[in-house]
């Protein structure tokens, strides 16, 4: 293993330890006497409350933070309800725990789904409900308009995905066919004592109604919107008929739109965003600096991954050669999928990436957060500048296999591939570029 891939995975593992959720849930949860203290980021308070506690999540950090939450509250934690993705193993402490699919929903996530918004109902107007929320939550979190089915939801959610839909414009249309995103949970928790939302951010910019389809707060967006999203993103075909009807009687004013800014279901919520992406990659740019590299952190990512991957590896290449370089980035990028392609958005940039630097020295790292980069067993690639000859010595065609979007067999034969099994955080993608002095 090259010194720049093990500063690069060096760089990937302080950027996980950033973004603990144990330790972000406690930066902002605490106790003053017997009274439970929420504090914004900057330490402000923001409100107390003495008396019992539901704690309630959903998401791919949801089992850390949601047993840190009722650690804190304990004893006043009276249990609580945890849905994360299958698979997913461990305790949550007095918490019970259920699971569902994601990207694309299933039966049992809209059965867990049914009895978090139970629970959430039959809170008390002394009980506090606090709610733990991460990426992963928009899937998990599955309660079907009125009208419209599961299996419209899953149709509709897979072919957004295969269009290569970014985070915002898959959120507005999954809010406008749900009953539990777009405040919808608020809403669910009127007759409560209040509502306090701990989340951890997986988009671009922590906007918190984007973020796990934005449950406890007001929704910026409306039918109109979300139309527009699948008329642009979806052929006439592709579009459940449910869906459509559903949407054209929103514009209508025939369904009520989600919670807006004002609503009375929002008068006793607090949402507070404990982390994001941006301290992962603030964490990898300081591991990078104390390695010795000259390092650039850029603008978040977005768009066409493979897009992306080129514009690193020319970046680097363009870098002053006389000292190392690091350059950093996070965020969340795009592919339009190919049939019987296989891979995620982060071996896809890479193996573009890998393309453009193809003789060069260095190396480049992307990776999920989470752990999980597409239907695959990685978390992303780490490539350098023999990725496609040694791609070549094994029978592949880089090349064509990027066109096929279908990286994750050829980075398997390279050796290139990232595999860290789930983290038990997720706050989008990070990408670490490092190249020597040469």
């Amino acid at each position: 293993m090259t010194a720049p891939r093990i500063d690069a995975l060096a760089c990937h593992a302080a950027a996980l330890a950033a973004v603990d959720p144990v330790r972000l849930v406690a930066a902002c949860l605490g106790r003053d006497g017997s009274a439970l203290v929420l504090r914004a980021r900057d330490g402000r308070p923001l409100a107390r409350h003495a008396g019992p506690v539901l704690v309630l999540g959903a998401g791919k950090a949801a089992r850390a933070m949601g047993r840190a939450a009722a650690e804190i509250a304990a004893p006043a934690c009276c249990g609580g309800l945890l849905l994360v993705p299958h698979g997913e193993v461990g305790m949550a402490g007095p918490l019970d725990v259920a699971t569902g699919a994601h990207p694309v929903p299933d039966r049992a996530g809209e059965a867990a789904t049914a009895r978090l918004l139970a629970v959430v109902g039959a809170a008390g107007a002394e009980t506090l409900v606090v709610a733990v929320l991460s990426g992963g939550a928009s899937a998990l979190l599955v309660a079907p308009a009125a009208g419209v089915t599961l299996a419209d939801k899953q149709a509709l959610t897979a072919a957004l995905l295969a269009a290569g839909a970014d985070i915002t414009a898959l959120n507005t249309v999954r809010k406008h066919c749900s009953r539990v995103k777009g405040g919808g949970l608020a809403r669910a928790a009127a007759a409560a004592k209040g509502l306090w939302a701990l989340v951890l951010s997986d988009v671009v910019g922590d906007d918190p109604a984007t973020i796990a389809s934005g449950p406890t707060v007001a929704d910026p967006t409306t039918f109109a919107d979300a139309a527009a999203v699948v008329a642009r993103c979806l052929a006439p075909g592709a579009v459940p008929p449910a869906v459509r009807t559903h949407l054209t009687r929103g514009q209508t004013g025939a369904v009520p739109e989600t919670v807006k800014p004002g609503d009375a279901a929002l008068a006793r919520v607090h949402t507070v965003v404990v982390g994001g992406n941006g301290d992962a990659v603030g964490a990898a740019a300081q591991a990078a600096r104390a390695r010795g590299y000259a390092t650039r952190v850029l603008e978040p990512l977005t768009g066409d991954a493979a897009a992306q991957g080129a514009r690193l590896a020319a970046l680097l290449r363009a870098s002053p050669r006389d000292r190392p370089v690091a350059l950093v980035a996070g965020g969340e990028t795009t592919v339009r999928v190919c049939a019987g392609g296989r891979g995620g958005r982060c071996q896809h940039l890479a193996l573009a990436a890998a393309l453009a630097h193809a003789g060069e020295p260095g190396v480049l790292l992307a990776a999920g957060s989470d752990g999980i980069d597409g239907p695959t067993d990685a978390a992303g690639a780490c490539v350098d500048g023999e990725t496609v000859a040694r791609a070549a010595a094994h029978g592949f065609d880089a090349a064509r296999a990027l066109a096929a979007t279908d990286s994750h067999p050829l980075l398997a034969a390279t050796g290139d591939l990232l595999v860290t099994g789930p983290t038990g955080t997720n706050v989008a993608d990070l990408v670490v570029a490092l190249r020597p002095a040469c």
